[in-house]
């Protein structure tokens, strides 16, 4: 009887501890269960994160990069021939990047340049001066002036006579006629040859302004041109000849020789320190604002992108101008 009573004691105890093992199985699955549903959701909310983080990333580059987006449609500029050499760079390596955008660069002097934009014919007027210089005041009024960068203009003579250095007087007295014979600067005995810009020619008045001191230039109406290839190509044939070019049309040029001025040579750096004085900001004007892809053009040759080719075309960087520099050309 007492066998009886102890192994129903034990199969009951046994049959208790069965229960109690399979109550704690499940509820062991139900924690897995939990435990897994609350990661799955974790991983959807951190890659709902990581879409709105890179969806944000996306915008704000765009935002800060409107150019990003190709520009289309057409940009016609005409003027300077100093600006043209760098317009020209700027509108190839635009174009490859808004292959849907045309832009086409010609010469024609700053004053021409000027006018189109002011009557409408083109997009932009590139000009060495200020458009008040060139237009009436009241037409000038109407367009926006963008500095693109600085020209320094050089005097250049022919490689074989002998003259590297002259006093402004010298030069004034030169390109004014009063002086016909290099000996009576002391130079060779060799008759000057002038070469020299037409009217329109935004070079010719900032070298009027700050090479002559606004003495007006001798005409020499058989061998002017606003062509700044032709003009270096006439000096380096004739041995009295002289003219005068923007340092970007002498960049790995030795057929001709630059002029110092009062013993300062005409370079990058005595421009930026003010120390040479021959120097005026390139201008590109609109109408009114332009059109988008005006600006665009404009706002590419005015960044970091374009601006290591600046320099290394020959032409200065705005930034770079000292203050002394540009407080003289401000107060003059």
């Amino acid at each position: 009887m007492k066998l009886k009573k102890l192994t129903g004691t034990i199969a009951a105890a046994a049959m208790v501890m069965g229960m109690l093992a399979g109550c704690g199985s499940s509820d062991t699955a139900a924690a897995d269960t939990s435990a897994t549903t609350e990661a799955a959701a974790a991983d959807t909310t951190a890659a709902a994160d990581t879409t709105a983080t890179t969806e944000a990333a996306a915008e704000d580059t765009a935002a800060a990069d409107p150019a990003a987006e190709a520009v289309t449609g057409e940009v016609t500029a005409a003027g300077s021939s100093a600006l043209l050499p760098l317009a020209q760079a700027a509108a190839d390596k635009f174009m490859d990047a808004n292959p849907d955008c045309s832009v086409t660069v010609n010469g024609g002097g700053s004053g021409e340049g000027l006018k189109q934009v002011a009557d409408g014919a083109i997009d932009i007027g590139d000009s060495d001066v200020f458009a008040e210089e060139k237009l009436d005041a009241s037409v000038a009024a109407g367009l926006v002036d963008h500095e693109v960068c600085v020209i320094t203009m050089a005097p250049v003579v022919n490689a074989d006579l002998g003259v590297d250095n002259l006093t402004t007087d010298q030069l004034i007295d030169i390109f004014t006629g009063k002086v016909t014979n290099w000996k009576e600067v002391g130079g060779p005995d060799e008759e000057i040859l002038l070469v020299t810009r037409p009217s329109s020619s935004g070079t010719r008045a900032l070298f009027k302004n700050w090479a002559l001191n606004g003495e007006e230039e001798a005409s020499n109406e058989a061998l002017e041109t606003d062509d700044s290839g032709t003009l270096l190509q006439t000096v380096e044939q004739n041995k009295g000849a002289i003219g005068y070019v923007a340092l970007s049309y002498l960049v790995d040029d030795d057929t001709v020789k630059t002029v110092a001025i009062d013993g300062v040579e005409p370079t990058l750096e005595n421009t930026y320190n003010g120390t040479y004085k021959v120097w005026g900001y390139e201008h590109m004007y609109t109408n009114g604002e332009g059109s988008e892809a005006a600006q665009a053009f404009i706002n590419y040759m005015m960044s970091d992108e374009f601006g290591d080719s600046i320099e290394a075309m020959g032409y200065g960087v705005s930034s770079k101008m000292s203050d002394e520099a540009v407080k003289a050309h401000e107060a003059k």
